[in-house]
């Protein structure tokens, strides 16, 4: 049985998101360590080790936010995980997603159904906005320009040559999308609601 924010597949060949566990660290590992040495999704260069990736998704997940994985023929090919947008208190109802695709498993349908399971998941708690850094933005990062697209997201503006890697000036897009009913009414900061952390 799935909850409202996983998608349960119709075979083994359609892509599922579910909630990751420390066993999917391994692929985890193998996909994040691609984007950081060949692409320009993450700013980092360095490879982070499984250790330090574990430290990571724990503290997403001690957080009470979505940190899930994607399944294509029963293998993980894909991660995504909501984060605090900024630390300080007034932004505490906005998240900032990322996704991370097996370079062999894109355009599968992999980025929507984690991208929708984390929208659905950050909206059941009470957030209000989602934004993207979009690493690269729409020159070399178009896939996920346009996945978030797809997803409601619109282009709030651009960071020009914020990142320098593979001996480029890189720039990061910045997309976002309401969730729930946005900036409409204000919080529901009743007890027996979920709230995010701030």
């Amino acid at each position: 049985m799935t909850t409202p924010w996983e998608t349960a597949p119709q075979n083994r060949s359609q892509p599922s998101a579910r909630a990751s566990t420390e066993g999917d660290l391994a692929a985890i590992h193998a996909i994040y360590s691609h984007h950081v040495l060949e692409g320009y999704g993450s700013f980092e260069l360095t490879p982070p080790d499984m250790e330090e990736l574990s430290r990571r998704r724990s503290a997403v997940i001690a957080l009470g936010l979505p940190y899930l994985v994607a399944e294509l023929n029963g293998e993980v090919a894909g991660f995504a995980y909501a984060g605090p947008f900024r630390p300080r208190p007034a932004y505490r109802y906005t998240i900032e997603d990322s996704i991370y695709i097996a370079p062999q498993a894109t355009a599968r349908g992999l980025g929507s159904a984690l991208l929708a399971g984390l929208i659905a998941r950050c909206e059941s708690l009470g957030y209000r906005q989602m934004v993207a850094v979009v690493g690269g933005g729409e020159a070399r990062n178009a896939a996920s320009v346009k996945l978030h697209t797809r997803h409601g997201f619109h282009m709030a503006g651009r960071f020009e040559g914020v990142g320098y890697k593979r001996g480029a000036w890189v720039d990061s897009a910045i997309m976002q999308r309401a969730l729930g009913p946005g900036t409409a009414m204000p919080p529901d900061r009743s007890p027996e609601k979920p709230t995010p952390t701030g």
